[in-house]
């Protein structure tokens, strides 16, 4: 028989529809005991009653850990201050938690004995290897199992046939049948309509945000402070990792902030469409960004804006657990040094945009900036430095009018 080395396997699992039918499907392709681990990273009400699903689709028992704050503190936190967007838009909520969820099912498997874990991501997604990946650095000698990559089904319709046949209760229907995954950071939808990118999301998509329109008529300003880069409190009050998140997703849910439609590159080598909300997310990244335009020079500005994009490139691949990525997260550590202070955004109809920021550590000189008189810039420096500046550009210039010339530019003084 087929994994009959394998006696024990614990499933990542969330009580979707994947994971309800994966555990009677391991059970009976592997005759194995099938124990679920579920991550609380802030499903909230999602987690409700989920125990009693588990046992009752065949598996021996749930395994709970609440998350929320090393979520935050640990992976959310870290990739805020990087900067890290994928493909200019989206925010890596999913991306970012999938590696935290491997590194706990990893060690509930190493607790209880186990032999393999499963997980119920597809052939053609992103997530099967971000899983795997972790399991690879963190649990090098586990068995893994795939089964979307080894049963018969081959969609979601016959997933549902298949929990209707075991009697399995799921959410999901064949008039509602996108994919979602929901966590502090985001809510993310896929699939059924949203697979045509030319047809608009249908307003009852979304689950969490206002829809603009709908939102407040008056905008609202809401304070981040932030210390050494890690955002700590709002409006002056100050809150733990976790439940600073959650308390700016009230906010900016309200307001309809973080809606996002996209159509990305998956790194299997295909486009899939997107639609993701991320109202917290959105107003820490505005916030975050804005300070270091004050508090950060030039040159590491710009560097951290180059790196952004690889660091980003790195989560979505699910390489979280490895050299590189550990490598340029202490470099991004160490420009927020001096990243203290308080941002202003204004939230209104779906939008966040800051309108004030202070630091004690600010690069900002008012009496360099002004437009007005000043005794600390002198303006009659600038030609030697643009001089110097477009010399190279002269040079070319000069070639291009009479190239006889060229050999006297050496000894050309300006």
């Amino acid at each position: 028989m087929a994994g009959s080395d394998i006696d024990k396997v614990v499933l990542a699992y969330s009580g979707g529809l994947d994971t309800s039918v994966i555990v009677p499907w391991l059970r009976e392709k592997y005759h194995c005991e099938v124990i679920c681990f579920t991550a609380d990273i802030g499903q909230g009400e999602e987690l409700a009653g989920l125990e009693e699903k588990a046992l009752a689709s065949g598996a021996s028992k749930l395994i709970r850990a609440d998350l929320r704050d090393e979520f935050a503190r640990d992976f959310l936190f870290p990739m805020l201050q990087s900067g890290a967007v994928y493909e200019r838009k989206y925010l890596l909520g999913t991306a970012i938690a999938r590696p935290l969820i491997a590194k706990w099912q990893v060690s509930t498997a190493e607790q209880e004995g186990a032999d393999a874990v499963a997980h119920g991501c597809t052939g053609k997604g992103n997530d099967q290897v971000r899983f795997e990946l972790t399991f690879k650095a963190l649990g090098p000698t586990l068995k893994v199992i795939a089964p979307w990559r080894e049963w018969d089904l081959r969609s979601r319709e016959d997933a549902l046939e298949y929990a209707a046949e075991h009697e399995i209760a799921v959410s999901a229907t064949t008039r509602s049948i996108y994919s979602r995954d929901r966590n502090l950071w985001h809510l993310s939808h896929e699939g059924g309509p949203l697979e045509d990118p030319a047809e608009e999301p249908e307003e009852g998509l979304f689950q969490w945000t206002a829809s603009p329109e709908s939102a407040p008529g008056q905008p609202e300003l809401v304070q981040i402070g932030f210390e050494q880069g890690l955002p700590t409190s709002i409006n002056g009050e100050h809150f733990g990792p976790a439940a600073l998140i959650e308390r700016l997703n009230d906010i900016g849910a309200r307001h309809g902030v973080g809606r996002v439609d996209m159509v990305e590159n998956r790194l299997v080598g295909v486009k899939s469409r997107g639609v993701y909300e991320t109202p917290g997310g959105t107003i820490l990244s505005v916030a975050h960004r804005d300070l270091e335009s004050i508090c950060l020079d030039r040159d590491t500005l710009h560097f951290k804006q180059l790196i952004a994009l690889r660091y980003a490139e790195l989560i979505y691949y699910g390489k979280w657990f490895t050299p590189l990525r550990g490598a340029i997260a202490a470099l991004i550590a160490e420009t927020q040094a001096t990243m203290t202070g308080w941002v202003r955004v204004k939230l209104y109809k779906g939008s966040a945009a800051a309108i004030a920021r202070h630091s004690p550590n600010s690069l900002y000189r008012e009496d360099l900036a002004t437009f007005g008189a000043d005794d600390v810039y002198d303006q009659s420096d600038a030609k030697g430095f643009i001089d110097l500046f477009g010399l190279q550009m002269k040079v070319k210039a000069l070639m291009e009018e009479d190239p006889a010339t060229s050999p006297k530019l050496a000894v050309q003084r300006d």
